[in-house]
């Protein structure tokens, strides 16, 4: 089974090299399952009904997201609109598990593939630096416990390079993947654990790389340089998709092998 999760998508730069490569990855690699952390769709911040539209127009089964998810407040209405049961999109649209109960939205979407293989696809968020969450070690553990599927991919939003390595090393052998988002930097720490978890500390943005972590250069420059306030923008130059592809054993979940890809215009 193959899997191939793409990294933040930011903004419409993040917007149109997913859609230039999506497509002839997914065919290249047989792919039966894809996940798109797609928080920072909408100009940088957040996402809209319409955007998650058209990002499952593209072939993605399942969308993440995370700290920016209530950046766009029309998606509340999108995600209110699905029952825990259901398979439409909208209940297809994660946000972070372990967020404050009660909540907008699921953290947890349990799916078949084309294929006949049972998957779940689960929405972390770290604490370190980070505000609003539960404890993402305890919340986990929790998740799995009602979880029959083999093949589970955990999307870990973080900004701390540690507390991601240590969620893998928490899950080796527990669940598929544990794929880190949220830094926009792809790292080149990709492997698979010895308990057979595919692990990558940030996947890295989708997004426009002439810029600082997918903002104009300018205007980050100008507050790093005076201290003064500023209006941010997404960048628009220098286009690239980057996504991690886990091949794995779909009767078991372990993971084969784990690819870090990265295109360009």
């Amino acid at each position: 089974m193959n899997i191939i999760f793409v990294g933040d998508i930011f903004g419409s730069a993040g917007r149109k090299i997913v859609r230039e490569h999506i497509g002839h990855v997914r065919e290249a690699h047989a792919v039966d399952l894809t996940i798109i952390n797609a928080e920072n769709a909408a100009g940088g911040f957040g996402l809209t009904p319409q955007l998650a539209e058209e990002t499952f127009d593209l072939g993605a089964d399942v969308l993440t997201t995370g700290n920016h998810v209530w950046d766009k407040r029309e998606l509340i209405d999108y995600l209110n609109s699905a029952t825990p049961e259901s398979q439409d999109r909208p209940r297809r649209v994660l946000r972070p598990a372990n967020l404050q109960a009660g909540l907008p939205g699921y953290g947890i979407f349990e799916g078949t593939t084309n294929s006949g293989i049972d998957y779940a696809v689960i929405d972390l968020m770290g604490r370190v630096f980070m505000n609003g969450t539960n404890d993402p070690f305890h919340a986990i553990n929790e998740l799995l416990k009602g979880i029959k599927a083999k093949v589970i991919v955990v999307d870990f939003h973080a900004e701390a390079t540690s507390e991601k390595v240590a969620m893998g090393w928490h899950l080796d052998g527990r669940v598929t993947a544990v794929l880190g988002t949220h830094t926009h930097v792809p790292t080149a720490d990709e492997r698979v654990l010895p308990g057979g978890t595919a692990y990558q500390t940030d996947v890295g943005m989708s997004g426009p790389y002439d810029s600082v972590i997918g903002v104009e250069k300018d205007l980050v420059l100008h507050r790093f340089l005076t201290g003064m306030p500023g209006k941010f923008e997404a960048a628009k130059r220098n286009p690239r998709m980057c996504a991690a592809l886990i091949a794995c054993d779909p009767q078991t979940g372990r993971a084969l092998s784990i690819e870090r890809i990265m295109l360009g215009e």
